[in-house]
Formats: structure tokens, sequence, C-alpha cells
């Protein structure tokens, strides 16, 4: 018989769902064999089976899957807000020249709310937003071909780009990549419904979103990975 695709169950869901309830480091230790059993270890699955269909079409970004899991604790050192741990577990993925970096990459998490994938630049550095406008200033009409394009419109129609009201120094009003010069960053993501994380279908409904938007990653990725060699190989 054909293996089930990896997916969450419901005991994960309410695990997240009583973690957002309680928040702290006594209910979350002693119930860590839980988490790891009904949460980690289910979700890592998920994370192999979604590096396998990456590998497919943007094998540059494949990592091992607790690389591209994101830790459940949250860094508070600089933060009012002290709970200890995310409500949700999510993943990223970027090549290895940028996954210490604001680079471009492909996200998802999974919360006791819902499903959501994403994926481009999100918050970049001075240095990589000046890069990206310059890569723009030629590739614009690539760029907003594949924003309008009815299938990505379809699978990921929220575009976060936190835009500026006036054209960033150094670019002119006039310059006919202007409406893409102004965005701080360039980000697509659905939100899919709760009941998608619990269902084999979970993998396929990230892996597609995921080839969808795949060419505007690598044209936002172009102008920070030229000239840089890339690392070893991690398998």
């Amino acid at each position: 018989m054909p293996q089930v695709p990896p997916h969450l169950s419901a005991a994960a869901i309410r695990f997240l769902q009583h973690l957002q309830r309680n928040n702290d480091r006594d209910w979350f230790n002693a119930r860590k064999d839980l988490f790891t059993h009904e949460v980690q270890d289910p979700w890592l699955a998920v994370l192999e089976a979604v590096n396998q269909r990456l590998a497919e079409f943007a094998p540059d970004y494949v990592r091992p899957a607790r690389r591209a899991a994101m830790r459940i604790y949250r860094d508070i050192r600089f933060s009012k807000d002290k709970r200890p741990y995310k409500t949700n577990i999510a993943a990223w993925w970027s090549t290895t020249t940028t996954e210490r970096t604001n680079g471009g990459g492909f996200y998802v998490h999974v919360s006791h709310q819902d499903v959501v994938v994403a994926a481009g630049v999100y918050m970049p550095s001075p240095a990589q937003l000046l890069l990206i406008r310059r890569h723009l200033q030629q590739h614009h009409a690539e760029l907003r071909g594949m924003l309008n394009s009815s299938k990505i419109r379809k699978l990921m129609p929220e575009l976060d780009s936190n835009p500026l009201r006036r054209m960033p120094k150094g670019f002119l009003p006039d310059d006919p990549a202007a409406d893409l010069l102004l965005c701080r960053q360039w980000a697509l993501s659905a939100k899919l419904p709760l009941e998608v994380a619990t269902s084999p279908k979970l993998v396929n409904e990230i892996a597609k979103r995921f080839r969808a938007v795949a060419p505007m990653v690598a044209l936002l990725n172009a102008p920070l990975l030229a000239g840089r060699a890339p690392r070893k190989s991690l398998f």
C-alpha cells in the first residue's frame, strides 16, 4: 500500500493550543516528552518530505529538517514579552550562502489556528535591499509578471511589501521599476485552514506553493548570491 504522506495529529494541535494558554517553563518541561513525540518528531518528518519536493525544483534550498526547523524557544533577551515559547512550529529554507542572512527563501508555520505558507525576501538588511533594488531596475517586468500571474495570485494571494511613501535615496520617481523599488520587502503568503495540518495533503499544499513562487525567490536572491562561492553540501 502507498505510504501516507506525513502530517500532524490532532494531539499536536491540542498541544499548541494548550501551550498558548500555559506559556511557562514548568508547564512545558513537564510535557517535554509529549512535545517531542507528538509535535517535534512528526513535524521533522513533514519537513523531510518537503525537502524531497524542494529537491525537484529548488535543490539549492534543501536543508536537513533539523536545520530548517525553527526553535520553539523565543528569544526574550531584548523583548518586553517574556513568554518563553512560540505558539507555532515553523521552518525556513534558504540557500547555504544566505542561510545566516535575510536573503530570500521559503517559510511555513503551523499554529493551533491555521497554516501559513510564505516565500520571498522579508526584512532584508540595508545592503541587501540596495542590491535587490538595483537588480529590479533591470528585472522589474519579470518580477511584476510573476506577481500578476493568475496561478501565484491564487496560491499565494497576500503580498507583504511594507512600502515606502517616497522613493528611496538614489532612485528616481519616474523609474520604470518605481512601484517595486518602493517596497522594503517582497514576501508572498497564503493562510490555509487548520484542517490542512492534520491532513495527508499537508506536504503537497506546502510544496505546490513553494514550486509556484520558486522563480520569484531565485530572482530576488540573484543579486545577493552573485559572486559568492557555494558552501560544501550539507549531505
